[in-house]
């Protein structure tokens, strides 16, 4: 355990000096083998085996459809689509892009994807219709971890493999959560900006002219607007696997891209292939490493040994419950989202079963605390993503962020924990879970 512990430690001091999370993790799984006397040779084939595992497949391919519907002109027409619905009402174009990295979330998985799409062209534009700049990026940032609950998230798809769940009743678990804390970003935009005389208004149209707008912008955003239909209808109809359906929204988005909507050229797929590789690439790098710690871990019985240290503090499971939610809050503070999905299955799934709560509901709790710490500094890799899309310096949009954690992503990490219902009355409908 102490050796587990100043691994783990040098793994954080290695990323906050800024080296890659990848080497990060591979020094501190490498010194942790080493040093509990593991041999190396039995562990590395161990994460060869597990990170070219099957559904591992779906991670690279719903990167890849992500990046395409981005290049392809898709971000832009649900914006839109969202900004007819609501944007001429104060603060309505702050909900836009609320409700537009929700949608995104569903078609990509990803915060990073959500925030390079719909960040690079709602910043500017809330700044221009008088939007504080702090807040429009810090809105931004809050909103694209609405990715990690709004299927398909990646994170779910690591977490569920890495632990062996069912990926479909993962997905399931944090649609809920995702669509009140959607609604509770929009409440909050609109009231914190309430009483701001600089924000610009379109006055409101007249209801035949408002409701024409919307049923044209809808009409140019059909082919975005069927693709999570699409996915999401595939996996919970039995029809494919996520990695199936990960592969037919690839598929699917390419046409798309090139001759639907046009935004994307032959050369564009060729960058935008390169970049999905790229991305793939570092994420399994990292995933690599964690598959060999976590082997390590496992054998060290380290899980145990954690599981009997919160075991002494207290038998309350709801106490232990809210001890695991300060520990997941300091992985995602640290660490990506992915990592910190493998590393939460790893430690705490072994004390999650040992406490009699259900795997699927802490499948939710995960998803919304590992989004509030990948916003919530020092490293906070979201964070500091939209203020360089925002062209920010921390100081300038750390107030607001602090404001909307604090009132929305927060409470809904206590209602996630503490009211299992909510995560567990969709896989239970649907899936007879």
């Amino acid at each position: 355990m102490t050796l587990f512990l100043i691994s783990m430690f040098i793994v954080v001091v290695l990323i906050l000096i800024e080296i890659p999370v990848a080497f990060a993790f591979g020094i501190g799984a490498v010194l942790f083998a080493f040093t509990t006397g593991n041999n190396i040779s039995f562990l590395i084939p161990h994460g060869f085996k597990t990170a070219s595992g099957f559904a591992l497949l779906a991670l690279p391919l719903f990167i890849f459809a992500g990046l395409l519907m981005a290049e392809g002109g898709i971000s832009e027409r649900l914006l839109n689509f969202v900004n007819s619905l609501v944007g001429r009402i104060k603060g309505g174009l702050g909900a836009v892009t609320v409700l537009t990295c929700a949608l995104f979330g569903a078609i990509s998985g990803s915060s990073s994807a959500a925030i390079a799409a719909v960040g690079q062209i709602m910043i500017p534009r809330m700044v221009r219709e008088g939007y504080p700049e702090g807040h429009a990026t810090a809105l931004v940032a809050c909103s694209s971890v609405l990715a990690l609950l709004i299927p398909p998230s990646i994170p779910m798809i690591v977490f569920s493999i890495t632990g062996g769940l069912s990926v479909g009743a993962a997905f399931l678990s944090t649609i809920i959560p995702g669509i009140l804390l959607t609604l509770l970003y929009c409440a909050l935009n609109i009231w914190f900006l309430r009483d701001n005389p600089n924000i610009k208004v379109d006055p409101p149209l007249p209801f035949k002219q408002a409701a024409k707008s919307v049923a044209k912008t809808g009409y140019n955003a059909a082919f975005a607007l069927l693709m999570p239909l699409i996915i999401l209808g595939a996996i919970y109809s039995g029809i494919a696997t996520p990695t199936e359906a990960a592969a037919i929204a690839v598929i699917y988005a390419i046409p798309v891209g090139l001759f639907i909507y046009k935004g994307m050229s032959l050369s564009n797929l060729g960058s935008v292939t390169v970049r999905a590789v790229t991305m793939t690439g570092s994420i399994m790098a990292v995933l690599f490493f964690l598959f060999i710690m976590s082997r390590a871990m496992i054998l060290e019985q380290v899980p145990r040994d954690l599981a009997l240290a919160l075991l002494e503090i207290s038998d309350n499971k709801y106490v232990l419950l809210f001890l695991i939610n300060i520990l997941l809050l300091l992985i995602g503070m640290i660490v990506d989202d992915i990592s910190g999905s493998v590393l939460a299955a790893i430690i705490f799934l072994p004390i999650i079963n040992q406490l009699g709560i259900d795997p699927i509901h802490f499948a939710a709790v995960v998803g919304v605390n590992l989004g509030l710490g990948n916003v919530s500094p020092p490293c906070a890799p979201m964070l500091y993503m939209a203020g360089g899309v925002g062209k920010l310096s921390l100081d300038r949009y750390l107030k607001p962020t602090l404001k909307f954690l604090c009132f929305g992503h927060l409470p809904m990490v206590f209602l996630v924990t503490f009211v299992p219902e909510l995560s567990l009355f969709l896989p239970k409908l649907l899936l007879g879970y």
